[in-house]
């Protein structure tokens, strides 16, 4: 390789930690077999590591005929990141480690959807989980919001209809606050990659991830990598029209996918048969009692979610199509209605190689999926990190 020294330095320093990530415990001499680097220039990058605190030695490994070979793990306990996800009634925040293990988190609902107190409520979050975290070298090395909204390649919320939210700058206010980089990303997309990366999705390459809450949200991995369109806005098909003379939906469309399939949808469509609101919650323990009326309007979400899923599948053929938030807990009613549209509905070629599973980090998607954006953003900065202290 020729070019910049200091940035293919840069780029080995980065292999090799994400070598000794990913596959520790290891040797140097076996991250040198393994990355193609001289065992000098191994030598020298993890002495860095090391002095970094983000590699450290355990002891000997077996011989294989020499001396017995010193073993490097990656330092998961050198700083904490803080993922959030905001829904349209609650926030889950949780606090990682830099190998994403929840070591805390918070949940707390809220009616009131105005901006500023729900800035109020999101601070406060991340405020009771700074408080309670360990101490660490590089302490809080970021913080992830994946928020049920359109989102530029700035950070920007630019629109986010279920909250009734126009250009908010969050990320900039959250920064003001905490003085630690702030990223901000569609909550399906942070879904989607929290699936690939710990979920359902490990070991799928194309795949589709239908955030089924009280919107709809798409996250696209494409060929291993999530795909985000020309300006970062891929995903919004839940306002994708699936009925042509339907009613109006919030974000100024008719007929929408959300108004047939989400969470939102079922609850509007249960409140004829009670005299109060009911949950999510209830109405799944009603389904279990046998509930006739809540066991049709479950079938009926059902279908409707198999709808769009067919129209998803058709266009894409993926491998793996994972659906999760909060209707993932209604997966025992759910999935029969699903796979029935696909196998009505689906063209042949698509329908023989796609797998149809549900959420396998159940509640926990989006916020660990952007906390592992917060881990990576903050390792990929190599010895910048310094300036996060």
């Amino acid at each position: 390789m020729t070019g910049n020294p200091h940035l293919i330095k840069k780029i080995n320093k980065s292999l090799v930690l994400d070598m000794v990530k990913s596959q520790g415990p290891l040797s140097r001499a076996d991250v040198a077999q393994r990355s193609g680097l001289n065992k000098g220039t191994v030598s020298s990058l993890v002495k860095e590591l090391m002095d970094e605190e983000l590699v450290y030695e355990i002891g000997q490994g077996e011989s294989s005929g020499g001396r017995r070979p010193v073993l490097l793990l990656f330092n998961e306990k050198a700083g904490y990141s803080i993922g959030i996800d905001l829904g349209v009634h609650y926030i889950l925040g949780v606090l990682t480690d830099l190998q994403g293990n929840i070591v805390l988190e918070k949940q707390v609902m809220f009616h009131d959807k105005n901006y500023s107190s729900v800035l109020t409520r999101i601070k406060e979050t991340i405020l009771y989980l700074t408080e309670r975290m360990p101490d660490s070298r590089y302490g809080l090395v970021g913080i992830g919001i994946g928020v049920p909204g359109i989102v530029d390649k700035e950070g920007e919320l630019l629109f986010a209809p279920n909250l009734g939210w126009k250009n908010i700058p969050l990320k900039q206010d959250i920064e003001a606050t905490f003085h630690v980089p702030v990223m901000i990303d569609n909550e399906a997309n942070a879904g989607a990659y929290g699936e690939k990366r710990s979920g359902a999705g490990k070991d799928f390459r194309n795949i589709i991830y239908v955030s089924a809450g009280i919107g709809i949200g798409v996250g696209l991995i494409l060929n291993g990598e999530l795909y985000r369109g020309t300006s970062g806005f891929s995903g919004e098909s839940g306002h994708m029209t699936i009925e042509a003379d339907g009613p109006p939906c919030r974000c100024g469309s008719i007929g929408c996918w959300e108004l047939y399939a989400s969470e939102k949808a079922l609850l509007d469509g249960a409140s004829p048969f009670f005299d109060n609101e009911v949950s999510l919650e209830e109405l799944l323990q009603l389904a279990e009692n046998n509930h006739q009326d809540v066991l049709a309007l479950l079938e009926r979400i059902g279908r409707y979610l198999g709808i769009g899923i067919n129209n998803l599948i058709n266009t894409f053929n993926p491998e793996q199509v994972i659906i999760g938030n909060r209707l993932s807990m209604a997966k025992k009613w759910l999935f029969p209605a699903i796979q029935q549209v696909i196998d009505k509905r689906t063209l042949p070629f698509h329908r023989a190689n796609v797998n149809i599973h549900f959420s396998k980090l159940s509640l926990y998607s989006t916020a660990l999926g952007i906390s592992f954006f917060v881990i990576e953003d903050f390792l990929k900065k190599g010895k910048k990190i310094e300036v996060f202290l």
